[in-house]
């Protein structure tokens, strides 16, 4: 029983993100430099990327087998990590804090713009206002602000 509302508890908390719920900031440095500058950010916490999801890549190449001829990005990548000192804490506070980690930061341009969007999405009130921090705070040394 404890399974299943786990699960019904992550899978609504999941499913209610939406775009609106994104910190999104827009810059005209090239795809490439926005993700090396994202991938030093990380780094230099001392943080480790635990993935880098080609989110872009796998739609272009799945966009025929679904049926689709619309191309939703030029480039689109999400790099997944979390911070162990930061994680603990904020789950110590909430154990249900969970469902948050890892950390996520996507990096995408659309098709026909040069402008690169970098961001994450919105954490809720509390202690995971500390990890929106340390969210914003890469996302802003990556592209420079």
């Amino acid at each position: 029983m404890k399974q299943m509302l786990l699960g019904a508890v992550i899978a609504l908390t999941a499913g209610a993100a939406t775009a609106q719920d994104a910190v999104t900031y827009t810059t005209t440095d090239t795809f490439e430099d926005v993700t090396f500058g994202l991938e030093s950010a990380i780094v230099g916490r001392g943080l480790v990327i635990d993935s880098v999801s080609h989110v872009g890549e796998m739609l272009e190449r799945t966009r025929a087998d679904v049926g689709s001829d619309v191309v939703l990005f030029d480039h689109a990548e999400v790099f997944s990590f979390c911070s162990a000192a930061l994680s603990r804490k904020v789950m110590e506070a909430d154990p249900m804090n969970v469902v948050f980690c890892p950390y996520g930061i996507f990096v995408m341009q659309q098709p026909g713009s040069d402008a690169i969007t970098i961001g994450f999405r919105q954490f809720p009130e509390g202690p995971m206002q500390e990890v929106q921090s340390l969210l914003d705070n890469i996302v802003r040394e990556a592209i420079g602000e």
